[in-house]
């Protein structure tokens, strides 16, 4: 009898052990520069890891793009190329991310991701646009034209901010615009897309969940309850998250 008692509280203790320290999800956020470095990189991060700590999932933050190994990818549910900018991956490290995504892992991509790799055609697909120009950090009107999505719900039909607005010279297919931007509200000819001018999607993507905004050129950006619940949504897409 006490044998029984004695292996019914282990057993239990086993699965109220399993249960209270269940992983959390993990993220990586990846920050390389082989051309502009933005100097909010740093906010970045400090408020990425803020939201994972407030949201119960882990993160980690690499400059280093050996970390682009199939063993050590497998150890995060989505990776973030925050700002990164110009060719950061290797033709072997490009071969695992591809995996990665093929095999569920999901993408974010913020503001300097679409201003990266640009002879990789997978990559641009996957973040959905390439960077042209930008003019002056300005205000301007961002409308919010879907906001059924866990990164928008919560903001303003239009939505005013200062930022540094990218013009695209190619975006993928299939995107699911969340937000456009009004290029009536900020100096005439700066705009140079027309009144098709996304600023954030998302997309399923060979495998993988990717979701890109635009937005978060500015240091100011990270302090900014909004944008950091539009980040926090994007994050929690990749996740596989509902809210």
């Amino acid at each position: 009898m006490k044998k029984h008692l004695a292996l019914f509280l282990l057993m239990g203790g086993i699965l109220l052990g399993s249960s209270a320290y269940a992983k959390n999800k993990k993220i990586l956020i990846f920050c390389k520069t082989a051309g502009f470095h933005h100097d909010a990189i740093k906010e970045g991060i400090a408020a990425i890891q803020k939201l994972g700590a407030e949201n119960k999932f882990d993160v980690d933050s690499t400059v280093n793009s050996a970390k682009f190994t199939d063993a050590n990818l497998k150890q995060y549910n989505a990776v973030v190329f925050l700002s990164t900018t110009g060719d950061v991956l290797n033709d072997n490290q490009q071969a695992v991310f591809e995996r990665y995504i093929k095999n569920g892992g999901g993408f974010i991509g913020v503001h300097a991701a679409s201003d990266t790799e640009y002879d990789w055609k997978w990559y641009g697909n996957l973040v959905g646009a390439y960077f042209a120009s930008h003019p002056a950090q300005q205000m301007a009107t961002i409308k919010v034209t879907n906001r059924d999505h866990i990164s928008t719900k919560h903001l303003p039909a239009e939505w005013k901010r200062k930022d540094e607005w990218y013009n695209f010279k190619w975006m993928a297919e299939g995107l699911n615009v969340l937000m456009s931007i009004d290029e009536t509200t900020y100096d005439a000819g700066n705009g140079k897309m027309g009144d098709k001018h996304p600023m954030a999607w998302y997309h399923e993507y060979d495998g993988g969940r990717a979701f890109y905004t635009e937005l978060g050129h500015t240091a100011e950006s990270y302090q900014e309850p909004l944008y950091l619940q539009h980040l926090l949504g994007g994050i929690k897409y990749a996740l596989g998250l509902k809210k």
